[in-house]
């Protein structure tokens, strides 16, 4: 079968490797579509904190299960699946607490792991399977994965209540991940939602997607017009770029007494200034992947039409062209790079 492998910053080679074999608690599935994701190119480009060169990607993916081990109940052969990929070890006290994308001895599938969704088939334990509604295309299944990260995100914004009800968000970044967080925020209800970024035609898409405001990430006194916009401080501040600017800023936006949520992959170590955060009492959150309640959530809201799935799956590509895919993707004017298997 064919295999993408990234071989060296900014290169794709695509290599004939022999078929996996189904193992127990295994599904086989054939790949239909595989998003490139904003950490596949930071890794593509060898900035990724945990997924060093050379890597086999392809965590978003959407399949069709071709073969069911013995041991494995509730799917089909011919089901529509999309992946959970984190791999969790399900025996350390995260797992054990429900906890399981903070397993201390966590894998992830398509990023450092022996197979991949830019494959034309792979096994994966049928723990980490969705199936994916008939009413779907394949590009919205493709949206489930990406979208569990915001929601993921929201609920421990909110503490899990899920529910930003009269709270005023600010999302930094008009990425994928930034527009997918805007989606969530507006279906958990938020009161205010204002979004920065660098580039004007990712502005634009922001704003007609719902966001309330849209401002350039590069004026100097952004800080001050957000605030201005709000009418106060930022109840909480979802950061999807996560460099030191945007850290700053969204630490002087929840200032005092809001959160900052940091969604986005850091590519190094930012400082952060400890004593107005200690002092003005801003709580910084971490928000690591997501859980199989998110998954639930995000095939609900997607179900509810409240996304607009052409605004997000904006190319695709065959997956002969998967190099072009990549450049196309880090060319930052595209928002969901699809590569399409079969």
């Amino acid at each position: 079968m064919k295999q993408v492998i990234a071989t060296a910053p900014k290169e794709l080679t695509i290599v004939d490797v022999p078929k996996p074999e189904l193992a127990a608690g295994e599904i086989l599935v054939q790949t239909l579509v595989a998003g490139v994701c904003g950490s596949d190119l930071h890794a593509i480009q060898g900035l990724h904190p945990f997924v060093p060169l050379p890597y086999k990607p392809g965590h978003e993916v959407v399949g069709i299960i071709r073969e069911i081990a013995p041991d494995v109940d509730g799917f089909s052969i011919g089901d529509r699946i999309t992946v959970e990929p984190d791999l969790p070890c399900w025996d350390c006290k995260n797992c054990k607490n429900g906890n399981e994308n903070l397993c201390e001895r966590l894998q992830f599938f398509g990023c450092g792991y022996p197979q991949s969704g830019m494959s034309e088939f792979w096994t994966l334990s049928a723990r980490r399977a969705h199936k994916v509604p008939d009413s779907f295309t394949d590009e919205a299944a493709s949206l489930i994965e990406p979208l569990s990260t915001p929601i993921h995100a929201m609920k421990l914004a909110s503490l899990g209540s899920k529910d930003l009800s009269g709270k005023t968000v600010v999302i930094l970044g008009c990425g994928t991940i930034g527009l997918l967080t805007l989606v969530a925020a507006k279906y958990f209800n938020a009161k205010t939602i204002v979004m920065t970024d660098l580039l004007p035609n990712k502005r634009e898409r922001a704003l007609r997607l719902g966001a309330d405001a849209v401002l350039d990430a590069g004026l100097a006194g952004v800080v001050d017009d957000v605030r201005a916009l709000l009418g106060d401080s930022a109840d909480v501040v979802f950061d999807c770029v996560a460099l030191q600017p945007t850290v700053n800023q969204a630490i002087a936006l929840a200032d005092k007494g809001g959160t900052v949520v940091i969604v986005g992959v850091p590519e190094k170590d930012v400082s952060v200034p400890l004593p107005i955060i200690q002092d003005h009492q801003i709580r910084i959150q971490g928000s690591a992947t997501y859980l199989p309640s998110d998954f639930k959530d995000a095939i609900t809201l997607l179900g509810s039409g409240a996304l607009d799935v052409k605004e997000f799956v904006t190319a695709v590509f065959p997956w002969e062209q998967t190099q072009e895919a990549f450049e196309s993707a880090l060319l930052g004017d595209q928002v969901k790079v699809l590569i399409r298997f079969s």
